[in-house]
């Protein structure tokens, strides 16, 4: 089957995040949005095609979870990360933000200690914050163009007595996947001063050869019950508005006692159509995100080719995601007047690399996952307003 990354899908008057804020957010219309991590591709068909056949009975009442689908992720993590996870460790979640929040509130209490490793995801800010926990960051390093753990200050910053560690694999923004000898080292360091790893992983099928994913929890079967892993479908199919999610807790214990804080929320059931997708992507969507990942090593190959004479732009080529970290540092220009710049000289609208930390003062967070003529497009659109 043949699948077209190509057509450029009208999202506007949708209540689409992405288009319909752009001038709430960039202060004009006509700047082109990359930012937030949805894609502006359509679903796999047989995606779509199962939600219309969903949305034909007409009745969407109160929906369950059973065997068939705890099989089907099983099924999924087996086959796209070789990693088998029994059926009983499955917690279901509308979103891993939603289940991080959850895990920080039950293994953790006031005052505890939560490390984190910056420049990243700015939520990661708010579920240690807003819960009153004291962050800790391990602040990235780069080398030869591509961020390192430094893990001297990751060791030092645990011996602090650092309750858990929120681990995001593939990194946002920086892009980078993991390498079994760096989770090797990271699951070492937990293990001897007793921290809990919370790993975000919902960008696991969203990977470039030669880099591999490498969940976390295979790393150390005596670890094992010390990781909470967070998946999802939802960006690798590009399903972020049906809220779905899942988590591994391999731990019984764990297990019972996040359930019991998902409840006390309110927390206990999943959205009917998200059920739906996460079934049928699992199950037909293999050929499509194969293609989509060729579709993305385009984009991210042009964007990567069209800044090289432009030294004034460093691109971070990502190992996994589709959102490319953008180093703009050379210009000189402030935060305020690189944020204007792009806004209104080029008229492209980025994430601002200063909301995942201080850290990430003079980046932009750029996503491609579109279609080539909209890369092209932005990618230009800041070309023009650097050579003038």
């Amino acid at each position: 089957m043949t699948f077209s990354f190509d057509k450029q899908i009208e999202r506007r008057n949708t209540r689409a995040v992405k288009w319909d804020l752009v001038k709430a957010l960039y202060g004009s219309e006509d700047v082109l949005p990359m930012w937030v991590a949805d894609m502006d591709f359509e679903v796999p068909p047989a995606v779509k095609d199962a939600l219309i056949e969903r949305a034909k009975h007409g009745v969407f009442g109160y929906t369950f979870t059973d065997n068939a689908l705890q099989d089907t992720i099983t099924e999924w993590l087996e086959y796209k990360h070789d990693w088998k996870v029994k059926s009983a460790s499955i917690q279901y979640s509308p979103g891993v933000i939603a289940t991080l929040y959850m895990a920080i509130q039950t293994f953790t209490d006031k005052g505890d200690k939560v490390l984190i490793q910056t420049p990243v995801y700015p939520p990661f800010y708010d579920i240690v914050n807003r819960h009153e926990r004291e962050l800790i960051k391990n602040q990235l390093i780069v080398q030869e163009n591509r961020y390192e753990i430094n893990f001297e200050d990751f060791e030092a910053k645990l011996q602090q007595g650092v309750k858990a560690f929120i681990l995001c694999n593939p990194h946002n923004p920086v892009g980078r996947v993991w390498t079994q000898a760096e989770l090797e080292r990271i699951v070492a360091l937990c293990k001897k001063y007793n921290v809990l790893i919370l790993s975000d992983e919902i960008h696991a099928d969203l990977v470039y050869q030669p880099n591999k994913h490498i969940p976390v929890a295979k790393i150390d079967e005596d670890m094992t019950d010390q990781i909470i892993t967070c998946m999802s479908p939802t960006k690798t199919f590009n399903l972020a508005g049906l809220q779905v999610s899942y988590a591994i807790v391999p731990d019984k214990q764990k297990r019972d006692e996040l359930e019991k804080t998902f409840h006390k929320q309110g927390m206990h059931i999943l959205n009917t159509m998200g059920i739906t997708a996460l079934d049928t992507a699992y199950n037909n969507g293999r050929e499509w995100l194969d293609r989509l990942l060729d579709q993305l090593q385009t984009n991210i190959n042009y964007v990567d080719k069209a800044f090289a004479n432009h030294p004034e732009v460093n691109v971070f080529r990502p190992e996994g995601t589709y959102l490319i970290w953008l180093d703009f540092r050379e210009l000189g220009l402030s935060q305020e007047e690189l944020k204007e710049f792009l806004q209104k000289e080029a008229k492209v609208g980025l994430n601002d690399g200063a909301s995942f930390g201080e850290e990430g003062t003079g980046f932009m967070r750029m996503n491609i996952a579109c279609p080539f003529e909209i890369v092209q497009e932005g990618t230009t659109r800041i070309i023009n307003a650097l050579k003038k």
